[in-house]
């Protein structure tokens, strides 16, 4: 009994160990959903040819990269944070910019 109780208290003190670990960035998370939505929109709009994707996708594969290795030690700084905005503030004039340039367009 008394290592049942040992190994619970164990397996909590494991679980909550790593739940203190993850930064909570719930911002940044949804902003990087929205992006990609955006991204998928423009693809099924026409907006977006295949090799604009494949750019934008790489760049918030990279700004996901970043939020992870901020993330590691288990504190987001604010300058972390504000690297991470300044990057999803790059990413988001790219996406509208390739979204509304002219490309595909018969000029008349």
């Amino acid at each position: 009994m008394k290592g049942i109780l040992i190994a619970i208290s164990g397996m909590t003190l494991l679980v909550s160990g790593v739940v203190y670990g993850q930064a909570e960035t719930p911002v940044i998370d949804q902003r990087q959903m929205n992006q990609e939505q955006r991204i998928d929109q423009g693809i099924a709009g026409g907006q977006l040819n295949r090799q604009e994707a494949t750019r934008l996708d790489r760049q918030q594969d990279r700004i996901d990269r970043m939020e992870d290795r901020a993330k590691a030690d288990g504190v987001m700084t604010r300058k972390e944070r504000a690297r991470i905005g300044a990057a999803q503030n790059r990413a988001s004039r790219d996406i509208a910019r390739e979204k509304h340039d002219r490309q595909g367009v018969r000029h008349r």
